[in-house]
């Protein structure tokens, strides 16, 4: 497990903004799918909701891994 969290805060240090960026294409992705009504999964805003994690979990991050 030690491993595999210094890998990842290895990488994720090579590429600060990768999560925000990741965040953000959920968002534009939900936005879309918002022409799409109907569905469990749009109207929940499931993507909306993980996109905004992953994004201030990202912005989090970059500063402590740089």
């Amino acid at each position: 497990m030690n491993d595999f969290l210094d890998r990842v805060s290895e990488f994720l240090s090579k590429y600060p903004g990768l999560l925000p960026l990741i965040g953000l294409g959920l968002i534009i992705l939900n936005l879309i799918l918002q022409l799409f009504p109907g569905s469990w999964f749009v109207d929940r805003h499931i993507l909306l909701h993980l996109g905004l994690i992953i994004s201030l979990i990202g912005l989090l991050l970059i500063r402590p891994l740089s």
